[in-house]
This record gives structure tokens, sequence and C-alpha cells, in this order.
């Protein structure tokens, strides 16, 4: 069973791409995630988390979910992270995990797609999205063949400096950067209500025709790029910068 959680698309491009390729069904975490539902899963397949990078780490809103719902059956676990750039040694904190729910590291696969992070980095031009598209591609064919064989993935490696990025780096995001409050909404809003929709933790509401975001965020972008008409501002860091989507589930 594949479990995904995405804010612009990305990570949900490569649950259904797996999906696709070895026969198995996805679910979307942010049903769970927004009401707080910790029920259990349960499948005989092995579990495949397909997520973005976030601080070069998984989601804390997924770890929380893991650590609390139990998965019943299989006990092999994949990782499947999406980033821009690199994972860090997330790799070192999902086996951790998996340690502690009782389950079998099967590795973690890294696959680079276009950034999304606009709050702090520059957005992948249309051209180099192409580009990395066609890797990814690649790449997710053979983290596919490679858990239909039910075999472990080869090890990421990311430097030395990958343990400090994943570790006190992400610790420090977490704490101080992780907030919502230099979001923004410009007089072109058209109280379409699409960013209250699409957030994955139900952190935005529609108040008096605009968004209102309530302080639980984990940064993910959606609200901010699925806006059809780019209303929504982080502060200063995404004035002018292209808004980004991942529409291509054809696999």
């Amino acid at each position: 069973m594949i479990l995904y959680f995405t804010g612009t698309g990305n990570s949900e491009y490569c649950a259904r791409f797996i999906a696709d390729r070895i026969g198995d069904e996805c679910i979307n975490l942010a049903e769970r995630i927004r009401v707080k539902d910790f029920s259990s899963f349960e499948s005989e397949k092995p579990w495949i988390i397909c997520v973005p990078t976030y601080a070069w780490k998984i989601p804390a809103v997924v770890t929380e979910l893991l650590g609390k719902a139990e998965l019943k059956g299989s006990k092999d676990v994949y990782f499947v992270m999406t980033c821009g750039g690199q994972i860090g040694k997330a790799e070192k904190y999902n086996k951790a995990l998996c340690d502690k729910i009782g389950k079998s590291y099967k590795g973690t696969a890294k696959v680079k797609m276009a950034e999304n992070y606009l709050a702090m980095f520059e957005v992948t031009t249309p051209d180099e999205e192409e580009l990395l598209m066609k890797e990814a591609n690649v790449n997710l064919e053979q983290v596919s063949e490679l858990i239909k064989k039910n075999e472990s993935l080869p090890e990421v490696r990311e430097g030395a400096i990958g343990a400090l990025l994943s570790g006190k780096v992400n610790e420090m995001f977490n704490k101080y950067y992780l907030r919502d409050d230099k979001f923004t909404v410009k007089d072109n809003c058209t109280s379409c209500g699409l960013c209250a929709k699409k957030c994955p933790l139900g952190n935005v509401e529609i108040k008096d025709g605009k968004p209102l975001w309530k302080g639980n965020c984990t940064h993910c972008m959606a609200c901010i790029c699925n806006c059809p008409v780019e209303a929504i501002e982080y502060g200063k860091k995404s004035v002018g910068k292209r808004r980004y989507l991942c529409r291509r589930f054809e696999g």
C-alpha cells in the first residue's frame, strides 16, 4: 500500500507512478492528518511512504501519523522522498522510525524533482522541470522494479553535511521558521476558497472572503501555488517567483 503526502503534487506523482508499475493502491494521508485520524491501515503488500523532503527529513506531520497509526500486515517499509536537491541523512531517521513502530526498513529513494519551496529558494524553470521529470521517471522505474522484487533500495550518499542538515538544522527550521504569519493576500483575491480546500492540514479558512492562516502550517506551499490568480505571497520571498504544481499524474 502506498501512503503519500503532498503539497504541490510531486509526491503524489511518484505515488501514482509506482502504483501503476506494481499494481498497488494509493492513499492520501492529508485526509487523515486534517482530522487527526490515527486509526490503523492494513496491507499485505509492502508499505511505500511517498513524501516531500522538508528541511532534510520527512514531514513532521507524517512522522507523527506513522508513529500513532498502526500499519497492520506487511512488515516491510520503503520511503520515497522527493526533493529539490538533497535529503541529508533522512535515511537514518526513517530507519529509526521503522524500528520504533516495529517494521523492517527497506530503504529510501531520493527523487529529485522541480523545486517548489518559494519561501526560500528559486523555483525550477519550465525547461529545467522537463529535464528533471525525465530523470525522475527513470529513477522511479528502477525503484518500482526493486520494490516488485522485494529488494532493499540502495543507500543514498549525501556527504558529511547531511547529518547536520537533518539534525540541528531541521530542529531549528521547525522551531523558528515553520510559521504562517508571513502569508498575505492581495486585493486581486477572488474568494474562490481553493487555498483552504487544498491545504493538507486544514490550516486555511476563508473569513470575510479572504484566506486566514491558523498557525498550524507545514510550509507545503499548497495554498500559494494553487491560487489561480497568484493573490497569495509569503512576505517578499515569493514576489515575482513562478508558482509550481505537478499535474502529470498519468505516469
